[in-house]
This record gives C-alpha cells, structure tokens and sequence, in this order.
C-alpha cells in the first residue's frame, strides 16, 4: 500500500531546478532569466560567472542544481543541454516602514521571488 508516485512535470529529456523566496524583485531577477534563456549550459553559466549583479551567483547556484539534475537523475549529456525555461514569480512581499516628516510614513516594501530552470537536451540533427 503505496503511495502512487507522482508524475513528471517535464518531458524524458528535460530536467527542471526551482528556488523559492530569493531576495530580490521579480522585475530584476526576470533579467537574469532572460540573460541566460536559450543559451546553452556552458554559456549560461559563463554569462552568470561574469555577471555584476549580486543575484547572479543564486541564479548560477540554481542552474547548476538543474545540470545535475540532468546528470544524476535523468542520465543526460550535460554537454548537449540547453536553457529551455526560465521563468521568475511573485512570492511574498514584507512590508515594513520608515518614519517621515510631520508624523507621516514611508512604505517600503521588501519584495521576494521564485526561480524556475528547465534544462532540455538538444535533439540531434539526423
């Protein structure tokens, strides 16, 4: 009496890697995502390495999980993998504020976001 197991969310020749609550906003975290969606792996984490950004070494963290993913899990060739999807949402938002002039207020808002990866194996031209 076993629970039935779930099914895959991608395909045989795709791998996926998610992170949740990074501490960014899904605006500049989405340019990330774009930086590196279509490329293959090699250069995806090239770009990532020599990126300025301080969410890059996250990102690059969560597209080596979806590599090894690949790898480990799913035996497919890292060499011929590719970036098929990345996509970036909303997660929560804290709120905090800030004393103002004449007794009033400064909203800040601490926004955070999740990153999705899928990797897919190139097809072989026949």
């Amino acid at each position: 009496m076993s629970k039935k197991s779930v099914p895959r969310r991608v395909g045989d020749d795709s791998a996926r890697a998610f992170s949740r609550s990074m501490r960014v906003s899904p605006r500049k975290l989405n340019l990330m995502a774009q930086m590196i969606r279509g490329k293959t792996a090699g250069a995806a984490l090239a770009a990532l390495a020599f990126s300025p950004r301080r969410i890059a070494e996250e990102v690059k963290t969560v597209l080596e999980s979806a590599i090894a993913n690949a790898e480990n899990n799913h035996q497919l060739d890292v060499d011929q993998l590719i970036v098929a999807e990345a996509y970036v949402g909303k997660s929560i938002v804290m709120k905090r504020w800030s004393p103002r002039a004449r007794g009033r207020v400064g909203h800040i808002s601490k926004p955070f976001s999740n990153l999705t990866i899928i990797v897919r194996e190139k097809k072989e031209a026949a």
